[in-house]
């Protein structure tokens, strides 16, 4: 354990292009879930927490970890599975990540190994089991499947999200004129989509989206393949970082690479945490890095490029 420890912090300062790395856990059976390393701050044995009212049942109170007060969340009751009983939680870990601007630690059963592999061996989950699940990718290794959970999703149904856009960040000018333009957006968790385009809707602004790298990069090939500029199709692209089969610094790099759309304006949009986004934005040639997620820095984003299009 101690080892597991010992590396998520040097490993959440690597980076690679198409690259993951899983830190495995269980929760209670036998079925192992992944997080990616680069979203761990650091794991560490459960200590005693501090019960404070709350909203939820899955909320089991506070950490003081170094100086810091985080609340808790059992993973295992977040998902509709069984809660950790409290005589058990000191056998227990926790997970302190941080997403979408919110430092948490997830409570969870074990802690076992860092995986490294590439996102183009990570699936989106089958369509069969629907869309009402935590799922946003699986995994398999040494032949068992290893599900990637859409924390996103999870800390939605926490904390429900606001994605009006304030009037100050956009008059009726220029929600006018961006009625005249569509933005592909891409995003492998469906609360993330939705989210951004309930936003960039209110703004007014049409929305494709893909739910990968891949889907989006195949979208844009083919019409470029067609004769379309896509160029003056989507006004931007605004694409997650970390997704299955093509992350956003690959789809980004491959943007780039293509004569026929290099000019693209691209945005990236990420929960992930860490100093290193803003030099990988530039390493793979992105215009721009944007953390997840605030309606109004995301319309801010979108305003600034349509007045720099249209001259304003």
């Amino acid at each position: 354990m101690s080892g597991i420890l010992d590396s998520v912090n040097l490993r959440t300062q690597m980076v690679g292009q198409n690259r993951l790395e899983l830190l495995l856990f269980g929760l209670e059976t036998d079925q192992q879930y992944g997080i990616n390393v680069f979203k761990v701050r650091e794991v560490l044995q459960c200590p005693d927490l501090t019960e404070v009212p709350r909203q939820t049942s899955a909320i089991k109170g506070m950490a003081h970890i170094r100086g810091e007060t985080i609340p808790v969340l059992d993973l295992s009751e977040a998902i509709g599975r069984q809660t950790v009983p409290k005589e058990q939680r000191q056998d227990c870990f926790l997970i302190v990540a941080e997403y979408n601007r919110r430092t948490l630690a997830f409570l969870v059963r074990k802690v076992d190994r860092i995986l490294n592999t590439q996102w183009d061996q990570i699936m989106a989950p089958p369509t069969e089991i629907g869309v009402e699940n935590y799922l946003t990718a699986i995994f398999e290794y040494e032949g068992k499947l290893i599900e990637i959970l859409d924390v996103e999703q999870i800390l939605a149904d926490l904390y429900p999200m606001n994605t009006e856009v304030s009037k100050d960040v956009a008059d009726d000018k220029v929600r006018e004129r961006a009625r005249e333009h569509q933005i592909l957006i891409v995003d492998d968790s469906s609360v993330a989509r939705n989210q951004m385009q309930r936003s960039l809707e209110n703004l007014g602004i049409k929305v494709t989206s893909c739910n990968n790298g891949r889907m989006a990069w195949d979208l844009l090939r083919d019409m470029a393949d067609r004769g379309s500029d896509v160029t003056e199709h989507f006004l931007m692209v605004i694409s997650d970082i970390e997704m299955p089969e093509m992350d956003g610094y690959t789809l980004t790099s491959m943007i780039r690479e293509d004569e026929r759309m290099s000019s693209m304006h691209v945005v990236l949009h990420t929960s992930l945490s860490g100093g290193f986004n803003v030099s990988m934005v530039k390493k793979v040639g992105a215009d721009g890095f944007l953390a997840k997620f605030n309606p109004d820095d995301l319309a801010t984003a979108v305003v600034q490029r349509i007045q720099k299009v249209e001259g304003h």
